[in-house]
């Protein structure tokens, strides 16, 4: 475990939104591999709380619980490391989105992680560095049904160069991660393995596989490391090659 050096402060807590389940239960137990502490920002308590995890309770889609609870654990806390990882989806032709729809899924892909960096800034600040990892989707280049959600996750990738240059300076990260199919307990729902739809999501992916939540994981805690300070601005995609892959479809 590294300390208090030209790396990086001693402290190591990271928040975590949408920590309970999916991919950011598996982020949550890779950076308590790595010997960071955890706070958990989640509606939902995890099935099981691990060791060095804090879950706080929080709908991340009300503005003001999650101002209030940022600001407190900010006042409690110095954390320097911020995964903004809750996100929801409403997929609809455009023709049936909705501005119901929109508002819903931007309160939470797009308003809670700038609350939640605004909150964690002036720390970050004074201790001259900082780590934010945004999780985008590959869903942001474009995809059908997905007018609101790919919206979101295009919008998260500006605010994500934005913070950098704004932040920069200050010895603070900004990057994104575009998870592809990431076969999720939800995914594997609406996709069953051996599934025909499945098969077919499968075998478009270059690396002959669905990605697993730990494969999007391991990219979250490159970012976040001390020595990934000259890494920022930047969109990883965890997808298996497929968005390298576009090109062969011209």
């Amino acid at each position: 475990m590294q300390t208090s050096s030209s790396q990086g402060p001693a402290t190591r807590v990271v928040l975590v939104t949408g920590g309970s389940a999916g991919i950011g239960r598996a982020v949550i137990e890779r950076v308590l591999e790595d010997g960071y502490e955890v706070v958990n920002f989640d509606l939902k308590a995890p099935a099981a709380p691990l060791p060095g995890e804090t879950h706080v309770e929080v709908d991340l889609g009300n503005p003001d619980a999650t101002r209030q609870a940022a600001e407190r654990l900010a006042a409690e806390r110095d954390v320097l490391r911020l995964v903004n990882n809750a996100g929801t989806v409403r997929p609809a032709l455009l023709e049936d989105a909705t501005t119901d729809d929109l508002a819903f899924v931007m309160a939470l892909n797009i308003q809670t992680p700038m609350l939640l960096a605004q909150a964690l800034l002036p720390g970050m600040r004074r201790h001259q560095f900082g780590r934010i990892v945004n999780i985008s989707s590959r869903a942001a280049l474009g995809k059908t049904e997905r007018t609101v959600y790919a919206a979101s996750k295009a919008g998260l990738l500006g605010m994500t160069r934005t913070w950098a240059l704004e932040m920069g300076a200050d010895g603070i990260t900004v990057n994104a991660i575009g998870p592809g199919p990431i076969a999720t307990e939800l995914f594997e729902r609406v996709n069953p393995p051996g599934a025909p739809q499945t098969e077919k999501i499968r075998s478009s992916i270059p690396v002959r596989r669905m990605g697993t939540p730990a494969d999007v994981a391991h990219g979250v805690v490159s970012f976040l490391d001390d020595r990934a300070g000259f890494i920022t601005g930047q969109v990883l995609y965890v997808c298996g090659g497929m968005t390298v892959g576009l090109g062969n479809a011209a």
